[in-house]
């Protein structure tokens, strides 16, 4: 969707179904079903095996019932349901923290019958990706605990603000909420949502971080640290589980100094085909990468943007991290002019073909600039 450039801003157990055997000595019995063979069968993750998160579990059913497969359940732990479909096939990616698991896939088939198949596994913690950071950066640390997030509508055609708009709608609904534990890596994830009725609308999420109106008291009032700042670093971790739903997600970076205004726009299109986007300034659209963008669905994904304001005055699209996966990107942009000053960043959600609410939680919201 259109960008807004104001700094607004996852042994087998065979069982039968059907009757017991038939009673030959009773001439008036009626028959009785042959008994049916369910099976499960996980091929991934393997029995016995260290993983990392989130965990990526594969399997498959079968059954001599002629019905077939009615459900496929995937226990984390006794009682536990980390996820059901239905029908004889299961993929999930599940996001665990570390330790031992005794999971188990459940399989029942339409006759009654029921299998499950166990796996023993251990989830290492995750890896910290290298990081593109100077040592000599500053960073704003959980910044979806942080106050001064304000959203606003954008709608269909032109997507400015919508100044009429309000969150209950009902062109295009929005809430946010801070402090939520589950799901969370922190403990204190930040929660978004939109719906409405205008298809195609977005809600766009700013905080003003540095300069005008900052909400970290880092007012720049003699522009300083804005004219001396070139470098960038978005770094956040974002769950749904609902992603399907999303027009497309995005992630913005913007800078406004010595009367230009720099906005690193980053779209990660979903429903809109799978593609990294990223923002032309001066033609106010956006430009295609070619780059993959496919998070994952019900699991922490974990996305790193860095960005430089050129010594010669250019927006540099450097490098788009997601779930360990690094496209170096090297796009140059132009500038356009303002009258504002500081640095902000924004998250927003679009809305797809049917408004369809979906929500996504972010967390560990990190932004380095040096």
């Amino acid at each position: 969707m259109r960008k807004v450039c104001l700094p607004l801003f996852l042994s087998a157990v065979l069982a039968g179904c059907g009757g017991g055997a038939q009673n030959s000595s009773l001439s008036t019995s009626p028959l009785v079903p042959a008994k049916t063979q369910l099976q499960v069968m996980v091929t991934s993750p393997a029995n016995n095996s260290t993983v990392g998160t989130p965990v990526n579990f594969v399997a498959t059913a079968t059954t001599t019932c002629a019905r077939g497969i009615a459900s496929m359940t995937l226990l984390t732990a006794p009682g536990q349901v980390g996820y059901k479909v239905n029908g004889a096939k299961l993929n999930a990616n599940l996001s665990l923290n570390p330790g031992s698991y005794s999971t188990q896939v459940q399989s029942s088939d339409n006759c009654g019958g029921t299998a499950a198949s166990n796996v023993q596994i251990t989830v290492q913690p995750a890896t910290p990706p290298a990081t593109a950071v100077s040592a000599g950066a500053n960073t704003l640390s959980s910044l979806q605990k942080s106050s001064g997030w304000k959203g606003y509508a954008l709608e269909p055609t032109s997507y400015s603000i919508c100044s009429s708009c309000q969150p209950g709608g009902p062109q295009t609904t929005w809430s946010s909420q801070q402090g939520i534990t589950s799901p969370s890596l922190s403990g204190s994830a930040m929660r978004f949502d939109i719906g409405g009725q205008t298809q195609y609308s977005d809600v766009l999420w700013n905080n003003h971080l540095i300069g005008d109106f900052s909400t970290q008291g880092i007012f720049d009032s003699n522009h300083t640290i804005a004219s001396a700042t070139h470098n960038f670093v978005y770094d956040v971790y974002f769950f749904s589980t609902n992603l399907p739903a999303s027009q497309a997600l995005e992630f913005d970076i913007n800078q406004f100094v010595n009367g230009q205004s720099f906005i690193w726009g980053h779209e990660c299109r979903i429903a809109g085909g799978n593609e990294w986007d990223i923002w032309d300034n001066q033609g106010q659209k956006w430009h295609p990468t070619g780059v993959s963008c496919k998070p994952v669905n019900n699991a922490w994904n974990h996305l790193t943007i860095a960005a430089q304001r050129t010594s010669d005055g250019h927006l540099l699209f450097q490098t788009i991290t997601l779930n360990g996966q690094t496209a170096t990107l090297n796009y140059y942009e132009s500038p356009t002019s303002t009258s504002w000053q500081g640095i902000t960043i924004n998250y927003q959600m679009d809305g797809n073909g049917t408004q369809q609410p979906y929500t996504v939680y972010l967390d560990n919201l990190n932004f380095s600039y040096w």
